[in-house]
């Protein structure tokens, strides 16, 4: 994902286009992910995801932003009870054709308003915390959703193989669909954080890192993603 500085963007505006962008590129993000067209996520990040979660042994993961439903697939063999929660309507349709898990409707801001009446040994956020408020605010809920002794886990793209050209700072920036398909339409801003700005997230919402790990491409070493297991405090 290509990034541009949108310092003079509003949030709720940035906020609002990744939610459109989601909508209008449901049915070709979902062909990408079945196809396993995105060279990343086959060669590294998908199973990274995976083997972090497996890593806590939970029999309940709660799967927030779960798209056409992969995850919960890949978690079934292992005898993980999955649901997975996206506010994209055409995601939870293809991801409860496909199986796997329970999906159900809703949105980021009905988390944190504790609209959802769901607890689970891990609750993962797999490349779907794009924004800045609707993510601080989700962060807060995790431990509402969480059974004792429960586990959060956030894979994200890595703030230094991310940064590009730009300054080390946190902020808005434009997104692209480089590498991703010609199919593909007016990709969404993202907010950038560092990961001294990632750490503070977790800390100020009252968890403790457990472990971070980099998964990187198998042939050049560069880091594709970080990863977060995080224990309330």
């Amino acid at each position: 994902m290509g990034a541009r500085d949108l310092r003079m963007k509003t949030g709720s505006s940035s906020e609002t286009e990744i939610h459109d962008c989601w909508h209008r590129n449901s049915a070709s993000w979902t062909t990408a992910v079945r196809g396993g067209r995105i060279e990343s996520r086959r060669l590294t990040t998908d199973q990274a995801v995976v083997d972090a979660i497996l890593s806590r042994a939970p029999r309940s993961v709660i799967d927030i932003g779960c798209g056409e439903g992969w995850l919960a697939r890949a978690l079934a063999p292992h005898g993980v009870d999955v649901l997975g929660l996206d506010r994209v309507p055409s995601f939870i349709e293809q991801a409860r054709q496909a199986g796997g898990g329970e999906f159900h409707l809703t949105s980021y801001e009905a988390i944190a308003a504790g609209e959802v009446n769901a607890r689970a040994d891990l609750a993962v956020c797999n490349f779907s915390l794009l924004g800045k408020e609707s993510v601080e605010t989700l962060f807060a809920a995790i431990p509402s959703l969480l059974n004792p002794g429960g586990s959060f886990v956030v894979q994200t793209l890595h703030p230094v193989a991310a940064c590009g050209e730009f300054a080390y700072h946190d902020g808005w920036r434009e997104g692209s669909w480089d590498g991703f398909g010609d199919e593909f339409i007016a990709p969404a801003p993202w907010y950038y954080r560092t990961l001294e700005s990632w750490t503070g997230l977790f800390l100020d919402s009252g968890f403790h890192l457990c472990e971070v790990r980099e998964p990187k491409h198998p042939r050049s070493g560069t880091p594709l993603s970080v990863v977060f297991i995080a224990e309330p405090t």
